[in-house]
């Protein structure tokens, strides 16, 4: 299992940094269980952000790992509720609740 801790805004200029990182984990020869992003610290995140998301989802999804947002805040929560990405990726609102979750989808 791993947590990764974006901070800040997420939008086409830094949103390729989170792709990197998922893909690190992501597509890994030694898989990790899952992943689960702490958004906790993440005050905005715009289309981009969705992008890099809805592709980590695919691709955890297509290697049977699980993956989960948690903490989502203020607008950054809208968003997602908004963009019905809540209905595609599991959102908790804590940390562990998410890790929960994504240790349930093994």
């Amino acid at each position: 299992m791993v947590v990764i801790v974006p901070r800040g805004e997420l939008d086409a200029i830094t949103s390729p940094a989170l792709a990197e990182t998922l893909e690190e984990y992501l597509g890994a020869a030694e898989p990790c269980r899952g992943v689960v992003l702490d958004f906790s610290e993440v005050d905005f995140c715009d289309s981009r952000c969705i992008g890099v998301l809805v592709a980590g989802y695919r691709q955890a999804r297509d290697r049977g790992m699980g993956l989960a947002v948690a903490s989502p805040q203020g607008t950054v929560n809208r968003l997602f509720v908004i963009a019905g990405i809540d209905q595609v990726i599991t959102i908790e609102e804590d940390l562990g609740r998410a890790v929960k979750a994504v240790l349930a989808d093994q």
